[in-house]
């Protein structure tokens, strides 16, 4: 059960989050009752998560058994080291992150359009700045190769975020830890102070 202090109860901020991100874990459950976790790209396209692949092997397989499947996204902002809070203490080193959970069914798209679409906003996500012909079903450069590529949506049935940036802290461990990041100055320890200002409306300047 997710603590209800990181819970996200935004929608718009998990699908923005979710349209950030490139990459994620499916969950499914083979024949042999056996669970699996594939890395993959993804696409959050019209309430439905869409990844592509070859049209065989284990993750087909699995999808094709028509089980409910997991996807999971998550990006780590930041470690927090216990000395930011305590001089001696382990226990307050943790994990500032974003992660997002959906459960549902996946299954197989066949039609070409709905295929073509996908494949758009997969470009749109890792290739923004153009430089290739549109997809379309009507282009015979594409047509074998739309038809060729197995892609799967993820009918969403349960969707839950968490952001953990800080919102137990007390006054003086928050204000520790955003002078600590700040001094710090790592790749994305500016935008996680910032996003722990944002989440905590205790601490908001």
């Amino acid at each position: 059960m997710r603590r209800k202090e990181f819970a996200v109860q935004d929608l718009q901020e998990i699908e923005s989050f979710l349209a950030e991100m490139s990459f994620g874990f499916l969950g499914t459950v083979g024949a042999d009752d056996r669970p699996h976790i594939k890395p993959l790209n993804f696409v959050y396209l019209r309430d439905s998560i869409y990844f592509h692949g070859s049209r065989v092997g284990q993750k087909m397989d699995d999808v094709k058994l028509g089980t409910k499947v997991t996807f999971c996204v998550a990006q780590e902002y930041a470690l927090i080291p216990s000395y930011f809070t305590d001089p001696t203490f382990a226990c307050p080193a943790t994990a500032f992150f974003k992660s997002v959970l959906v459960t549902g069914t996946a299954s197989i798209v066949d039609d070409l359009q709905e295929k073509a679409e996908a494949l758009t906003a997969f470009m749109t996500k890792l290739q923004p700045e153009g430089g290739y012909d549109p997809i379309d079903t009507n282009n015979p450069e594409y047509v074998s190769r739309i038809r060729g590529v197995a892609i799967v949506r993820i009918d969403i049935e349960e969707l839950s975020g968490k952001f953990k940036f800080g919102q137990n802290l007390k006054s003086d461990p928050f204000d520790n830890i955003v002078t600590g990041l700040t001094e710090r100055g790592k790749p994305l320890d500016a935008e996680t102070a910032a996003l722990m200002k944002k989440y905590c409306p205790a601490h908001r300047e």
